[in-house]
């Protein structure tokens, strides 16, 4: 019954900039990103509590990447600046019911689409 319906994928330059959003047709206390590139497993990418406050980043992403939440809409966003081509990958967008943000996959219980991420060099 949960829908995450993922956007704003596209392709860039390296060292430009993304906005990834995802909107879900219902709250959910924690949202995060994911991302699968060809020939590898889906690795995580970043995950918030509902305020936005409690943040988790994958060490490849931190201080480049920011996850953010606008809860009156039910849209969590994934700003990635500084692009690299290994950032290549279909970005998914990731919901639980959780006190807190995760990096295992299994742990999610909704998932969106996803959207290509094409970061050329």
């Amino acid at each position: 019954q949960v829908q995450l319906v993922e956007s704003g994928g596209g392709l860039v330059q390296a060292g430009g900039s993304l906005r990834l959003s995802c909107a879900a047709s219902t709250p959910i206390n924690i949202m995060a990103w994911f991302r699968q590139a060809p020939g590898k497993e889906r690795e995580f990418v970043a995950g918030a509590s509902w305020s936005g406050a409690n943040t988790k980043y994958a060490d490849s992403v931190k201080d480049r990447f920011t996850i953010s939440r606008d809860n009156a809409k039910n849209i969590v966003y994934l700003q990635m600046n500084s692009l690299k081509p290994e950032d290549t990958a279909v970005y998914y967008c990731a919901g639980a019911w959780a006190t807190r943000a995760t990096m295992t996959s299994s742990s999610y219980n909704y998932w969106g689409q996803g959207t290509q991420v094409t970061v050329s060099s």
